[in-house]
């Protein structure tokens, strides 16, 4: 299959039982790959919208975009098995329920505080939860993912129904402890868990570089005996390939994988971040040479899976069902004041 980007080289580091098989560049037919590329699409449209609404005042709270990083949670969870499989992440969420094949009309409802939300209007932007989906949430909290991701695990040996539970965190939630805790109980009890660090090279406004003595963030599990993989984020391709190779570890019972997804945010850490920690042209690079929608399409084209007619037609479909989800989202009415008594914990002492 001819390649329209040039994947970085994937590294590798030893875990306990040894390093991990580099992963292959999944090949995928034409209508797989059709369906990759409009869920980056979808995810690249919907947050654009999302944005459009935060800047009208119809989103409130904080709001963080995944624009630019489309590539890593569509490879990734193209490739685990709904129904089984759990997912849990940080506050920039909106993207893992997309990919979790959540209702956008939902999602966007859920954004404007609306009853009709996936969390009833209670969550916003990054508290956002789906058990019918296998969505155990956004987490505001810097870090917290990654040990519900173990429990998560956890539990998934414990009933042995052959479940493996993604945990999604950021370059910066690398550095928290909690997160290193998570890691030796893992390694620890053998858990079914994908450790997914999505380094999109800053951390709120701070390089990876200057943030983390150890910048090779695939490494950070060696000292718990973790195996690890770094991974071309921006290659949907490249992604899937390596969710295929780490499944088949965590699966074989050989306990948690460590993948480090190299990537890149366009926007700021959240709509009130200007940003000004990084060159304009830094930007502008990063999307004329390394885009993940762009890459897949220009492969696509290479390989006669597609033609500019289908581009249009995707691009004009998405489109239509995001602008219904935005359209939806801003009629739907408003929890009633009855819902703040709703799935409240009361604890007695």
């Amino acid at each position: 299959m001819a390649k329209a980007s040039a994947t970085a080289a994937i590294k590798t580091a030893t875990g306990r039982l040894g390093t991990v098989p580099a992963p292959v560049r999944h090949k995928a037919g034409e209508t797989e790959y059709r369906e990759l590329y409009r869920m980056m699409l979808l995810i690249r449209r919907f947050e654009e919208k999302a944005g459009q609404l935060y800047g009208m005042g119809l989103i409130g709270g904080f709001c963080h975009l995944y624009i630019g990083q489309e590539a890593v949670v569509t490879g990734l969870q193209a490739a685990i098995m709904p129904g089984r499989d759990s997912v849990v992440t940080g506050y920039r969420d909106h993207g893992h329920m997309l990919a979790c094949h959540i209702d956008p009309k939902s999602i966007m409802a859920e954004l404007t505080g609306r009853a009709a939300g996936i969390s009833r209007g209670k969550g916003g932007s990054m508290h956002m939860f789906s058990v019918e989906q296998g969505f155990f949430g956004g987490h505001g909290i810097v870090g917290a993912q990654v040990p519900i991701g173990a429990g998560l695990a956890f539990a998934h040996k414990y009933k042995n129904d052959g479940g493996v539970a993604l945990s999604y965190f950021g370059d910066g939630a690398a550095n928290q402890g909690q997160v290193y805790e998570s890691f030796n109980m893992a390694e620890l009890w053998k858990l079914p868990v994908i450790f997914v660090i999505e380094n999109n090279q800053y951390a709120m406004g701070t390089s990876v570089n200057r943030a983390s003595a150890e910048d090779q963030l695939y490494r950070r599990g060696e000292s718990f005996r973790i195996a690890g993989l770094q991974v071309d984020g921006m290659d949907v391709l490249a992604v899937r390939g390596a969710a295929t190779r780490a499944l088949e570890w965590v699966r074989g019972g050989n306990g948690p994988i460590l993948l480090e997804m190299k990537t890149y945010r366009y926007r700021g850490h959240s709509m009130s971040d200007p940003a000004k920690y990084r060159t304009r042209d830094e930007v502008q690079n990063v999307r004329d040479t390394r885009d993940p929608i762009d890459l897949a399409k220009k492969e696509m084209l290479e390989l006669g899976f597609a033609d500019e007619a289908w581009f249009k037609a995707c691009e004009k479909a998405v489109r239509a069902i995001v602008a219904e989800a935005a359209d939806f989202a801003e009629q739907a009415p408003e929890p009633d004041l009855a819902e703040l008594y709703t799935d409240v914990l009361v604890g007695k002492y």
